[in-house]
């Protein structure tokens, strides 16, 4: 089988992590004039060199499925009231119904993220779906609280990964200059199941169970089974540390978990697609796998990860908070979905169906359009980070740095606290309804650059192992929703809503956003630092061997 993409690329990572050198030499498979990072091997069962329709199609799959997750997670926000009403508790309890399972979801990964990274990515998603699956229709079958909380917590638990594994997907299959837009999918995906509660509402104005919203989720559960079992093949690929000859000196396949660096999409210097096979080889290159061999649910596990280093994963994983870009990739959506997402999902429910407003209990979560019109306004942006570093990368002799992508964040720096203010306004002094919309439609827009930027920024800056790296976000985005979930609407009703939505989220939410600033002055410094600390070090051992960017 035909090389797609050449292997002689002498893209390489510089001495600091989150530096890199994309000067491409004569003839060289180049994508605005820059060479192919990382480097792909000859191998054509290197996900790097499958062709465009599998590598799209294993995306499509994981965004689904993150969308799914997120969408069964939050819909329930909806019935809430109803819940309380049907189960004979207060409005509070029953939120734990979202926020526990919520928490669920972030842990998840302490057992998912390592096992994927031992027995490889496609036996892990299959799971993940059937515990996913599993949960969602005994929670279509529950008739008390507890039973709908125990369900909750399977498929919860089952869907948590639906947050790691897309990003671990897009590190093995897309080169770097593609990376940033197809993290823009991914995190589109995400974004778009907070508008579960839309579909939630939907079902009631029609005068449908709570239950059918359980029932739904199962098909299309299935269905995504389905489609994984048949096209998501195994993508865990140890590339050979020694590509090109010329590139054997760089640290391209030993450094760090580059995995969403910035880079446009479209090839437009020289494109050598089928030509150029390399040189020399060290080892035979192996025939295609066949169809029926890519179906295997299970394949050989990861050699160099040993069982009791796959246990300590999740332990290994709480050095990360002492990475600055990493702690700010945790704090951005722990804040935003805690402070930002759930004051929207549990204030408006409860407001827009009392005076001045008096909506039906069915339209409560008609406030999920604003987030899908946030989110469609975003889209056209998708590429902005990738072109802004490419930019700024050519005119810095080929040298990318990690910082420049962060300047698209500016305008989502000024719309995320307007309207967070907004939202405390309009719910404190009964505005129009439409306050509230134009409110969570700016806040979301922005949301969605801060969840994109920051955490490709945190992957590119630090010479991590990603595996790792993806537990400790998980976890802690996690944690810092469900802690500020958790007495969130508490809060609200007892000081007001400008008193803790302004007043006191506002500060907060404005100086997460603010820390933009700081490393765009001071992030290389802070990434020298690191790179020369013993926690660099301590990292750089369980970085596994070709696996890294």
């Amino acid at each position: 089988m035909a090389v797609r993409h050449d292997v002689r690329s002498h893209a390489h990572e510089e001495g600091v992590p989150g530096t890199v050198n994309l000067q491409a030499q004569e003839g060289e498979e180049t994508h605005y004039g820059q060479a192919l990072f990382p480097v792909p091997s000859a191998d054509p069962n290197d996900p790097l060199q499958w062709p465009a329709w599998k590598k799209h199609t294993v995306m499509f799959i994981s965004c689904a499925f993150s969308f799914l997750g997120l969408s069964a997670l939050l819909g329930p926000a909806t019935y809430i009231g109803l819940w309380s009403a049907e189960f004979g508790i207060d409005p509070n309890t029953a939120a734990g119904l979202v926020n526990y399972p919520n928490l669920i979801f972030g842990f998840g990964n302490f057992v998912l993220v390592p096992l994927y990274r031992k027995i490889g990515r496609r036996p892990v998603i299959l799971l993940s779906l059937i515990s996913y699956a599993a949960g969602v229709i005994g929670a279509s079958q529950a008739t008390t609280y507890s039973g709908l909380m125990g369900a909750r917590i399977v498929h919860a638990f089952g869907s948590g990964v639906c947050e790691a594994l897309p990003i671990q997907l897009v590190n093995d299959i897309f080169f770097l200059h593609e990376r940033g837009k197809k993290l823009g999918w991914y995190t589109i995906a995400l974004c778009l199941g907070g508008t579960g509660p839309m579909f939630a509402g939907f079902m009631l104005n029609a005068g449908l169970s709570w239950h059918l919203f359980f029932y739904i989720e199962f098909a299309f559960a299935g269905a995504l089974l389905v489609m994984a079992f048949f096209f998501c093949e195994e993508s865990m690929f140890h590339r050979p540390a020694t590509l090109p000859p010329s590139s054997a000196s760089s640290s391209s396949g030993t450094h760090l978990p580059n995995t969403n660096s910035p880079k446009p999409e479209k090839t437009s210097v020289s494109e050598h697609e089928h030509a150029h096979p390399p040189s020399t080889t060290a080892h035979p290159v192996p025939p295609r796998k066949t169809f029926l061999q890519q179906l295997h649910p299970w394949g050989p596990t990861d050699p160099s990860t040993s069982w009791r280093e796959a246990l300590l994963m999740p332990l290994r994983s709480f050095t990360y908070l002492l990475v600055p870009s990493t702690f700010w990739v945790i704090t951005t959506y722990g804040i935003f979905i805690g402070l930002c997402g759930f004051s929207f999902n549990f204030v408006f429910p409860l407001k827009i169906v009392a005076p001045p407003y008096n909506w039906p209990q069915t339209n409560s979560g008609l406030h999920a359009l604003a987030t899908m019109v946030g989110f469609a306004c975003a889209v056209p942006f998708l590429p902005a980070s990738d072109r802004l570093a490419a930019r700024l990368t050519k005119r810095n002799g080929g040298i990318r740095e990690a910082e420049m992508r962060l300047g698209v964040l500016f305008p989502a720096v000024l719309a995320a606290p307007a309207g967070q203010v907004l939202f405390g306004v309009a719910a404190d002094r009964d505005l129009h309804w439409i306050c509230y919309f134009i409110a969570i439609g700016l806040t979301q827009w922005a949301g969605y650059f801060f969840f994109t930027l920051t955490l490709a920024y945190a992957v590119d800056s630090h010479n991590a192992n990603l595996s790792e790296q993806l537990i400790i976000m998980c976890l802690g985005k996690q944690a810092i929703s469900f802690g500020f979930g958790l007495e969130v609407l508490n809060w609200i009703l007892k000081h007001g809503y400008l008193t803790i939505i302004v007043g006191a989220f506002t500060p907060i939410l404005v100086v997460n956003c603010l820390m933009v600033v700081v490393f765009m002055i001071w992030g290389k410094k802070i990434r020298v630092a690191m790179a020369n600390s013993w926690l660099t070090k301590f990292h750089a051992r369980t970085i596994v061997e070709g696996e890294t960017h």
